[in-house]
């Protein structure tokens, strides 16, 4: 009897400590809340000082404090540490603010987050620069890349879209108005169709014009047909439609100069540059360009084609160049991309600020996504493993990347979307002709009952 009270004694702990591995494998999230939030912060708490002056982050009190600690107090005057503000929980970790103390600045607590991640017992600490002399320390308390859960948004402007999430466990906004051209390159299952899946979905419900250039015969871009104002399928078709996008934002530059017809006596606030200072009712509709695996349209076998393909090219460089202004965006996407695909080309690449790389083949695709903007990167997009699909390294020309990962939509919901939100796209007429036709979903008949058929990856 006595021997079975001891097990039953034993077997109580042993279960809550399996509970809790399990818990940490299976829902990170609930784990984090109730075991790891709790001995994060009871270890932040006890070990700070320590840590700080372990990594190099403390200073040598001023002279009145020294003076003020050995008059009130008899212990020894130590090293002071930048202050700490208050630690606010998250799901997925915790903020908290430093200020600095004189002579540092956030580099150096950048430097030492690896430091603080061990000695926190968190997954990762990130730095972000909040103003002079303050920085945020945001620790994840699990690798919240493993399996993707977006956060709440509330606040939706127009052009930007949540398309994936931050290591650091916050969202990763396209935002167009900021960025107005991108790069997408990424090797066969990568996860460059999930990504721009996810794009085209984001888009879909808003008054943006979609335009499509999918030289895979459409297999890509296709199932989004009920959204899009146009569909070009292969190079013949695409050498028609960029013309027509270059006559549209040259009349859209003509709309910008008659409202630039300074009058006498014309408000500052009516005299614009761009689309957007025009007014609502005569402005626009923005319009999204994307080419899916672009390299096809450098492809050349005859004189011919070479001859259309510099007509492209050309017009391309011209819609990445001026087109921002007349509110025309370029999505380029690509396995590979470079000065080998042709004249044009660097130019071209060169006019896409945004840069998103998936798991590429080689290491000399990642330095052409990311080594002329962000050296360093290179490496980190060269170690994705093809286990991990949608894991990407993103950057843009002011230097700084990190890493994403692009949820699951599955082809069916995403084409779902594009059906709904059908009647939200704008009327251009220009577009019109290259406009693609969409087949009339089927009637189930009466009494019977209609399967989905399932969609695979």
């Amino acid at each position: 009897m006595t021997d079975l009270v001891t097990l039953a004694e034993l077997g109580s702990p042993l279960a809550v400590i399996g509970g809790a591995a399990y818990a940490r494998y299976a829902s990170p999230v609930a784990y984090w809340s109730t075991v790891g939030l709790p001995l994060s912060v009871a270890r932040l708490l006890a070990s700070y000082s320590s840590t700080m002056d372990a990594c190099g982050l403390t200073v040598e009190p001023s002279r009145w404090r020294a003076l003020a600690v050995r008059a009130t107090t008899r212990r020894e005057v130590r090293p002071v540490p930048p202050r700490r503000g208050i630690i606010r929980p998250t799901s997925t970790g915790l903020r908290m603010r430093l200020r600095l103390v004189p002579g540092q600045e956030p580099a150096d607590v950048a430097a030492s987050a690896e430091r603080l991640r061990h000695a926190w017992g968190v997954h990762a600490v990130h730095v972000r620069d909040v103003k002079p002399g303050v920085v945020e320390l945001r620790l994840v308390g699990f690798d919240v890349l493993r399996k993707v859960r977006m956060p709440r948004r509330s606040d939706s402007r127009p052009l930007e879209v949540p398309v994936a999430l931050r290591e650091d466990a916050t969202a990763f906004v396209r935002d167009y108005r900021t960025v107005p051209h991108e790069l997408v390159l990424g090797a066969t299952l990568s996860g460059k169709s999930m990504y721009l899946r996810n794009l085209v979905t984001g888009l879909a419900s808003q008054p943006v014009v979609l335009v499509g250039i999918d030289c895979k015969r459409g297999v890509e871009l296709a199932p989004f047909a009920p959204r899009l104002s146009a569909l070009a399928t292969d190079p013949d078709q695409a050498a028609e439609l960029l013309p027509v996008l270059v006559k549209e934002m040259e009349d859209r530059y003509d709309l910008i100069k008659t409202r630039q017809g300074i009058a006498p006596g014309t408000a500052e606030e009516l005299i614009t540059s761009d689309i957007w200072g025009l007014p609502e009712d005569e402005r626009p509709a923005p319009l999204v360009l994307v080419i899916d695996e672009v390299a096809e349209l450098f492809m050349v076998a005859t004189r011919k084609e070479e001859e259309r393909r510099d007509e492209m090219v050309t017009q391309l460089i011209r819609l990445a160049q001026l087109g921002r202004a007349a509110g025309i965006y370029l999505e380029v996407c690509g396995q590979r991309f470079g000065a080998e695909l042709g004249k044009g080309a660097t130019m071209l690449r060169a006019q896409l600020t945004g840069r998103v790389c998936h798991r590429v083949n080689d290491e000399a695709s990642a330095k052409m996504a990311l080594g002329d903007i962000a050296p360093e990167a290179v490496q980190a997009s060269c170690a994705i493993a093809p286990e991990l699909p949608g894991l990407a390294v993103v950057g843009d020309t002011s230097g700084g990347w990190s890493r994403i990962r692009t949820p699951y939509l599955s082809l069916a919901d995403a084409a779902a979307t594009c059906r709904a939100t059908a009647h939200l796209a704008p009327d251009v007429p220009a577009l019109n002709p290259f406009r693609p036709y969409v087949p009339p979903l089927p009637v189930a008949e009466p009494g019977s009952v209609a399967t989905a058929r399932p969609v695979t990856e």
